[in-house]
């Protein structure tokens, strides 16, 4: 049964770092962090920071080096705010682990064993502002016993009392030279084949998220095999075909709207997620030497007030065909209020 277990596990899993200075690319963070394992004198702690740049690896990592295997289930408390976020969880979960105090430190197998337990809050962004009110308190009345690691993409979202309690940790998006060593390294050990331009592919669509990154190549070597091409990633990862962002932008340029409202049926048609459109198109516009700075302005305008749309529900076809008729007037340069006749 061994070999099973081990070829189905997640690459995420059997390559995430267990030791803290093993984290890539975190230089300053990590230099913090091994000083505090030194003393095993952590205080509350906030990783904030892109996805996939190693904050809960981070997190996890501190507490096994700080208890070890035997103490670590019973010590921390590990939490995602994105599922448990209500208050409820705060006055029941959280309150009833934080306020059971812990036997005082003493070294046990070569872990430190600190006098105090953690509590891990991953996405904590995702908490009610109700729920961040009450941990507020809780920190305050039991911090002798307990440290907690808060975990979120967004800092700007943890209410500024918490914040304000925390030694905070910002994860730096991850360079495509450091994803491509990482990479490199899996496939080494996976017996894979990624020439240059595959690996450069695999960081563009993970948009420096490694986590994202080596699902896409486990999926990719899942399906077709040690030897992996650019479109085979593309096919797993789910990332719109360059050509159809390409075609789609060209018709804005043409000034044609026939031919644009064809592009978005077929975008549509295909099953393409309109988020991942809109993306593509703001990468286009905003690299693109054609197009001047008012125009560019114009049209990121509206692909903002697009992606708010969707996240509030609105239907795709007619927020992608908004977009573009919109960059279509910005580009020919049209007065936002014309119309077209029909």
């Amino acid at each position: 049964m061994a070999p099973v277990l081990q070829s189905s596990q997640p690459w995420v899993e059997k390559y995430r770092p267990k030791q803290v200075k093993d984290v890539a690319h975190q230089d300053e963070v990590i230099r913090v962090l091994n000083n505090t394992l030194e003393t095993a004198d952590c205080p509350h702690m906030l990783f904030y920071g892109p996805p996939g740049t190693g904050k809960t690896t981070t997190a996890l990592a501190i507490a096994h080096q700080l208890y070890g295997p035997e103490l670590y289930k019973s010590r921390v408390l590990e939490l995602n705010a994105s599922d448990d976020r209500g208050i409820n969880v705060v006055r029941t979960k959280i309150k009833d682990f934080a306020s059971v105090a812990v036997a005082s430190g003493q070294r046990q197998g070569g872990y430190p064993c600190p006098p105090y337990k953690i509590i891990v809050l991953d996405e904590a962004d995702s908490m009610t502002e109700d729920a961040q009110n009450a941990l507020r308190r809780t920190m305050e009345t039991y911090s002798k016993i307990t440290r907690f690691f808060f975990i979120c993409n967004y800092i700007s979202r943890i209410i500024e009392p918490l914040a304000s309690r925390c030694a905070k940790f910002r994860f730096k998006p991850l360079p495509q030279e450091v994803m491509g060593s990482r990479i490199s390294y899996i496939c080494k050990e996976e017996g894979l084949n990624l020439d240059d331009e595959v690996l450069s592919t695999l960081s563009v669509i993970s948009q420096g998220d490694l986590r994202r990154a080596i699902t896409y190549l486990q999926g990719a070597a899942r399906l077709y095999g040690s030897s992996i091409s650019c479109k085979d990633l593309i096919n797993v990862s789910g990332v719109i075909p360059p050509e159809a962002s390409e075609a789609l932008f060209f018709a804005c340029k043409s000034g044609n709207f026939d031919l644009a409202n064809k592009e978005v049926s077929n975008i549509i048609a295909e099953g393409y997620p309109v988020s991942q459109m809109l993306d593509q198109l703001l990468d286009m516009v905003v690299e693109a030497d054609d197009i001047s700075d008012e125009q560019k302005a114009r049209i990121c305008q509206k692909l903002a007030e697009a992606d708010k749309c969707l996240i509030d529900g609105a239907d795709e076809y007619l927020q992608l065909l908004d977009v573009t008729s919109n960059t279509m007037r910005a580009l020919c340069n049209m007065p936002e209020d014309f119309t077209y006749e029909a």
